[in-house]
Parts: C-alpha cells; sequence; structure tokens
C-alpha cells in the first residue's frame, strides 16, 4: 500500500476536547476516573461514544459482550475491515487517558479521513472492548479474551465482583448487551493507541513508541502458614511467624527478578495478612507474585525458583507452604509488518522514536492471536498511571494519533 502524505495529521485540538468531554463521565475523586466496566458511568460514556460515532458517519455493531465496533465504510466492499481501538473502562482510581486515549484516537482518525474526504480500500473499524482494566470483574482483558477465544462466554458472564453481581446480569442492566457473535468478525489487521504507563519513552525524550512485544505474565497466588500467637509472650524461638516467611519469599522475588534485567520484572501487588492484629504475629499470610517477562523461558525458570525457595524458606522455619498458579499468559510478538507500519509512519512524520516491550496487558495481546496486530504508544507524565494523577500532554496525544493514522490509513489503502 502507499505510504500517506507526510502533511496528513490530525485535529489535535478536537482529539483533545473529546478526551475533556469523556473525561466528565465518572469523574474520580481527585481529578481522574472511575468509570468501572458496566456501571451507569460506564453506560453513559458508550453513549457518548456511540453518538460521536454516527454523527461521523460510522454505523455501531455491538457483539454478546458488549464490545462495541464503529464502522466507516471502505470502497471494496469484500475487503477485511482495518481495526483500531482499546478500551473506555477505567480503573476505581483511574486517568483519563488509560485506554481512552486508543478509543477516541481511533475516533479522531475518522473524523481526520471525514474532513479530507480520504477513501481507503479497507473498511476501518473503531472498537471499545469491554472490561479491559478487570478491576470490577477479574481477569483483565476479558471480553477481548472471549473474543479471541481464550475465555468462553458462559464463563465470562458468570464473573463475579465484590457485590457478588455477575458480568452477564450487569451487562444486560445496563442495555449495552448485542446480539452479534463473539469472535465472528475477521480483521486485516489491528491497531492500538495506549499511553506507555512507564517511564522509559518520557526519560529517554521520546514521543512514540514503537511496541514490538508484550511481557508474558504469571500470576502465583503464596498461602504461608503459620501460628496466631500473642506478640509480646511468644518467645521468639518458638513463633511461626507467617509474616516473616512471606517477608523473606519476597526477597527472594525481588533476587529472582534482578538475575533477569533488565526486560524480567517481579513483585507481590495483593497481600493479605491474618489475622493483622497489632499485637498478634500472622498466622497467615496470602499473596500473589505477579512475575513478567518477553521471554517464556524466563517466566518459567523465575516460576520453578520460587517455588523451590518457597519451600526452602518455609521448612527452614516450620511453616507450611501452598503455591497455586491463578493467571498468565505467554509473551506476545506483534506482526513485524503492522510494527514497521508505525515505525516508518513515526519516521515519515519526524518524530523521535524507539522500540519499546510493553510491560502492561493490552487487548492487542488477545487480539494478536486472531489477526497481524501492532501498538502504538506515547509518553504519561513520570510513567505514572492507573492513578487518578496520570497525565500526558496534547502533544503526545497528537503524536500517538498523527502515527496511527499514518498506520492504518497505510494498512487500509488509500484510494485515489
Amino acid at each position: 500500500m502507499a505510504a500517506p502524505a507526510q502533511n496528513l495529521k490530525i485535529n489535535g485540538e478536537r482529539l483533545w476536547d473529546s478526551l475533556m468531554e469523556m473525561a466528565k463521565i465518572g469523574p474520580g475523586i481527585a481529578g481522574g476516573n472511575n468509570r468501572q466496566t458496566l456501571t451507569d458511568a460506564d453506560a453513559e460514556g458508550r453513549a457518548l461514544f456511540q453518538k460521536w460515532c454516527e454523527a461521523a458517519g460510522c454505523t455501531m455493531g455491538l457483539d454478546q459482550m458488549g464490545n462495541m465496533f464503529a464502522r466507516r465504510e471502505g470502497e471494496d466492499p469484500d475487503a477485511l475491515p482495518v481495526y483500531v481501538g482499546s478500551h473506555l473502562d477505567t480503573q476505581p482510581t483511574g486517568g483519563k487517558y488509560d485506554g481512552v486515549l486508543g478509543v477516541l484516537g481511533g475516533l479522531e482518525l475518522i473524523r481526520t479521513l471525514n474532513d479530507l474526504n480520504i477513501r481507503t480500500k479497507h473498511p476501518i473499524v473503531v472498537t471499545n472492548w469491554t472490561n479491559e482494566e478487570g478491576t470490577r470483574f477479574a481477569p483483565a482483558m476479558l471480553s477481548s479474551g472471549v473474543f479471541a477465544g481464550m475465555h468462553t462466554q458462559d464463563w465470562a458472564y458468570a464473573r463475579e465482583d465484590a457485590e457478588g453481581k455477575t458480568f452477564g446480569d450487569e451487562l444486560e442492566r445496563i442495555g449495552w448487551k448485542g446480539e452479534e457473535e463473539v469472535g465472528a468478525r475477521k480483521m486485516h489487521a489491528f491497531f492500538e493507541l495506549h499511553i506507555e504507563q512507564g517511564p522509559i519513552l518520557e526519560t529517554e525524550g521520546k514521543q512514540i513508541g514503537v511496541v514490538t512485544h508484550g511481557q508474558g505474565l504469571s500470576w502465583t497466588q503464596v498461602t504461608v502458614i503459620g501460628k496466631d500467637s500473642h506478640t509480646g509472650s511468644t518467645p521468639m524461638p518458638m513463633r511461626k511467624n507467617a509474616g516473616l516467611g512471606m517477608a523473606r519469599i519476597l526477597e527472594k522475588v525481588e533476587e529472582i527478578a534482578w538475575s533477569h534485567a533488565p526486560h524480567a520484572v517481579g513483585a507481590a501487588g495483593h497481600i493479605d495478612v491474618y489475622p493483622n492484629s497489632r499485637n498478634v504475629i500472622p498466622g497467615k499470610a496470602v499473596f500473589t507474585v505477579d512475575f513478567r517477562s518477553p521471554e517464556p523461558a524466563v517466566i518459567k525458570d523465575m516460576e520453578e525458583r520460587l517455588a523451590v525457595a518457597a519451600r526452602e524458606i518455609c521448612d527452614d522455619m516450620g511453616l507450611e507452604v501452598e503455591l497455586e498458579k491463578v493467571g498468565g499468559f505467554d509473551p506476545v510478538t506483534f506482526d513485524p509488518t503492522c510494527v514497521q507500519a508505525v515505525r516508518s509512519a513515526a519516521e515519515r512524520l519526524g518524530y523521535s522514536h524507539m522500540d519499546l516491550v510493553s510491560g502492561a496487558g493490552h487487548d492487542a495481546c488477545w487480539i494478536n492471536r486472531m489477526a497481524p496486530t501492532a501498538m502504538v504508544m506515547c509518553p504519561c507524565v513520570g510513567g505514572l498511571s492507573h492513578n487518578e494523577a496520570e497525565e500526558i500532554s496534547p502533544e503526545w496525544a497528537a503524536a500517538g494519533t498523527d502515527v496511527l493514522l499514518h498506520a492504518v490509513v497505510e494498512t487500509a489503502g488509500i484510494v485515489e
């Protein structure tokens, strides 16, 4: 396909206005957003997105997982569409850009093509994937996972939130359950624009991240069993301190991750200590170790070394330990042709860029199993995300969307 002209750019001011307008729906308490999936705020955000898409001349499709597909027709009715998009749902204390930039950047792409009366051979479809965050209904990337055949729809419908409400019931309640079969759509390619959610681009002074790989992920839930006892009257040699056992295991997690620098990472984010009382030595600790790497062999090594270390530590301390793998996915290698389309777009537009490995999971990681896929990233201030203080600049947003526009149009083909 012919490359778009160098002067083809989006309307950055219009994109920013759309981001700010969407941010009014489901406001957080500290300047960000709380627009969790399948809430009334999510329904309101979806309605605004549909209104904007229809005003841009798109038709809206909706599948049985609530995934939204806004289609701009192409000149070849038999050509498979080029898809773009991300998600509109947020964390409970989320920012205004995580996911949302990818959806509204896709919409701005459509608006720009309309402004300039540019037609493409392939249709272009802007997607809002349901429940990418996985905060209210675990796991993350739930609906794109069903689309890609990683989960069954019935299993997804049965996911429960903290109040015992199910995904299926809440999807129906907010009125965004479609009739279309999930995963029936065929794609020519898929592109996702996202904020980096890390500090690398800003630190390196780069405007664009060309995402070549996505890290694989392994979640292991570790349960350490000791004995509750009084902190003051239990002699040190007679203690079975599950909290101390956890601390020593977590030191090993750090050591294991560092041994595979620079791309491997590891930590425990979810930790529960029982009975969690000031004057009681913990009798039980439950925590989830999160290991990530772009190399499958590295993930396997980290899992195995964790299991050996945890058992050795607990045996030495007279503690019991149980390990259960509770989640994970394989590393992702994005499509070389799509990745090159992103890299070429950045070069054509004169934006500074570098290759990146995505440290977070994204819908693109599942869709990559179904179609050629790539990601574009822009910096975020301080690498901060999943936080209401998450921030990007209008210039970063525009540059990322310009690159998305060029990569998508090159892939979809301009009709002269």
